[in-house]
C-alpha cells in the first residue's frame, strides 16, 4: 500500500535534488530518507534511481512516478479539503455577499430557521461567488444581478438604492437626482468594506479622491465636522449627521440594484426565506 508521506519525501527529493537537502528541509535523517526510497521501489516493483557513488539520482521511471505521485497527492489534499468543508457544511452555514447591506435582513432569517447552525459571511469579489456557491465553498450567494445558470436557483429579496449627502451650499445640492458622472472630480468621504459599491465608486468618479475610513465612529466624525460628500443607502438607518445635509438620489441603473440570493437547486428552505424577505422588502 503506498504511503502518501513517503510520496511527500518522493517528491521534496525530486525537488531538492539530493538525499542531504531533503533530509535536511523535511527534518529528516538521510538513512530514514534511504529507506523510504528504497521501500517506494519495493512497492512499485521497479527501480525508480540510478544509484552512483555517494549519489542517488531518479532514473527515468522514477522522472514519471514522481509526476503520478504529485497528482496523487494534490487529489489527497483536495480530499482532505472537501470532508473538512462537507462537515463544516452540516453545522455551518455561510453566505458570500457582494454588498454589506442585503446580510442584514438575511442573517438573520438564516439564524431563526436554523438555531442549532452556526452563520457566517464574508465579502467577496464578484465574479467568485457563483462559482463558490457551485463548488460548494459557500451555501449561499448575494449578486445585485439575476443570473441564469442550471446549477443554481436564484432569488430577487431586496433593493437597495444609493444616494449622496451635500453639504446644503455645496454647488449641486439643488439637484433632484445626480448620477456619479456628475460628482466625478468632487472628492468624497468613503467606508471601507461595503463591496462593489467600492469599485463602482471608482469605476464612475476617477478623478475623485476618496478618503476610505474604517472606523465607524471617525467616519461619523468626519461626517458631521468635514464638508466632503458621503453616500447613503435606503436600508441604513438615518443618522443625526445626514440630517444636516441635502440628501440627493443617484440615477445610475448600478446605483439602484435588487440584490438576488442563489444557492445551490434542491433547497426548498432557502428558496421559502428568500420568497419571505422579497414579500417583506420588495413587496411591502
Amino acid at each position: 500500500m503506498l504511503n502518501l508521506y513517503e510520496l511527500e519525501q518522493l517528491t521534496a527529493f525530486a525537488r531538492c535534488g539530493t538525499l542531504s537537502k531533503t533530509a535536511e528541509m523535511l527534518h529528516l535523517s538521510q538513512p530514514t530518507l534511504t529507506r523510504t526510497m528504497r521501500h517506494l521501489e519495493e512497492e512499485f516493483g521497479v527501480s525508480l534511481f540510478v544509484h552512483g557513488k555517494n549519489r542517488l539520482a531518479l532514473n527515468e521511471t522514477g522522472k514519471k512516478t514522481v509526476e503520478y505521485a504529485a497528482t496523487l497527492l494534490e487529489y489527497a489534499e483536495d480530499t482532505v479539503r472537501q470532508v473538512r468543508q462537507f462537515d463544516q457544511s452540516l453545522r455551518t452555514i455561510l453566505v458570500e455577499s457582494c454588498a454589506p447591506a442585503p446580510l442584514w435582513s438575511l442573517l438573520p432569517a438564516l439564524s431563526e430557521q436554523f438555531p442549532d447552525k452556526t452563520i457566517s459571511s464574508r465579502l467577496t469579489e464578484l465574479p467568485a461567488i457563483l462559482r463558490r456557491v457551485k463548488d460548494n465553498s459557500c451555501e449561499i450567494g448575494i449578486l445585485p444581478y439575476p443570473i441564469a445558470d442550471g446549477a443554481v436557483e436564484c432569488v430577487p429579496f431586496i433593493r437597495e438604492e444609493l444616494s449622496v449627502c451635500l453639504p446644503p451650499d455645496h454647488t449641486l445640492a439643488g439637484r433632484q437626482a445626480l448620477t456619479l458622472t456628475q460628482l466625478n472630480g468632487f472628492n468624497c468621504l468613503l467606508k471601507s468594506d461595503i463591496g462593489f459599491w467600492s469599485d463602482l465608486c471608482h469605476e464612475k468618479m476617477p478623478a475623485s479622491r476618496f478618503l476610505v475610513q474604517t472606523d465607524d465612529f471617525a467616519f461619523e466624525e468626519l461626517a458631521r465636522t468635514s464638508t466632503l460628500p458621503f453616500f447613503v443607502t435606503n436600508l441604513a438607518a438615518s443618522a443625526d449627521f445626514v440630517a444636516e445635509r441635502v440628501t440627493v438620489s443617484i440615477s445610475d441603473p448600478e446605483a439602484n440594484v435588487t440584490f438576488h440570493m442563489i444557492f445551490r437547486k434542491g433547497n426548498p428552505i432557502y428558496r421559502k426565506i428568500g420568497a419571505h424577505l422579497a414579500r417583506n422588502n420588495l413587496n411591502g
